[in-house]
C-alpha cells in the first residue's frame, strides 16, 4: 500500500538519492532550479509516497513571483523507476493541488510534459505571457489557476521569493551546482 505523507526533515538525504537516480546531475543546471537554489520549499507542500516505511516518491512545491502575481511552482516530482507505472506521480500531484487549494493559493505554474500535466489542468495558454529566467522549452511551460483568474494579471518573469535556506543565507548557495 502506498501513503501520502508530509515530508520530515531527517528524509532529505532519501528525497535527494530519489532525485539523483530519476534526474542525474543534469537537474542542477536546469532553469528551474535557479528558482528553488538556496531557497526552502513552501510551507505544508513537501510531500513522501511511501511504500510501508521506503520513500517511493517525492514531490515539493515553491514559492514564485510570477510576473507580478505570488503563485507557486511544482517540482521536482520523482517517483521510484520500479513504481512509475502505478499512479504514484499522479497521487502526489493530487495531494498536492489540494493542500495547495486548502492553504489558499492561486496558481501554480511547472516545466513538464503536457500531455501528461494536462489532466492535473496545467495548461500551456496561461502561462504565455510569463518567462523563466534560463532557457526552457515554451511548449512544457505550464499554468494551473486553482482560483479562477488567479493568473489574469500575471506577465513578466518569474522570480524566486520562498524564504532562503539557512544555509544559503550564510554562504550563498543552498544546493549543489555543475559547471555550466
Amino acid at each position: 500500500m502506498i501513503r501520502i505523507d508530509d515530508e520530515l526533515p531527517h528524509e532529505a538525504s532519501a528525497r535527494e538519492a530519489m532525485l539523483d537516480r530519476a534526474f542525474g546531475p543534469a537537474r542542477f543546471v536546469k532553469t528551474c532550479e535557479r528558482l528553488r537554489e538556496g531557497r526552502s520549499p513552501a510551507e505544508g507542500l513537501s510531500f513522501i509516497a511511501r511504500a510501508g516505511e521506503m520513500p517511493v516518491g517525492t514531490l515539493r512545491f515553491w514559492h514564485v513571483d510570477a510576473g507580478g502575481v505570488p503563485a507557486l511552482m511544482l517540482g521536482p516530482l520523482a517517483v521510484d523507476e520500479r513504481l512509475r507505472s502505478v499512479g504514484i506521480g499522479g497521487t502526489l500531484i493530487e495531494v498536492g493541488l489540494a493542500r495547495a487549494a486548502e492553504l489558499g493559493h492561486r496558481a501554480i505554474i511547472l516545466v513538464g510534459d503536457a500531455p501528461y500535466y494536462a489532466r492535473f489542468g496545467f495548461r500551456r495558454a496561461l502561462a504565455e505571457r510569463l518567462a523563466l529566467p534560463g532557457p526552457v522549452d515554451a511548449a512544457r511551460f505550464l499554468a494551473q489557476e486553482i482560483v479562477p483568474g488567479g493568473l489574469a494579471l500575471a506577465s513578466g518573469l518569474v522570480r524566486a521569493t520562498g524564504a532562503l535556506t539557512p544555509s544559503s543565507s550564510l554562504t550563498g548557495g543552498g544546493h549543489r551546482r555543475l559547471a555550466a
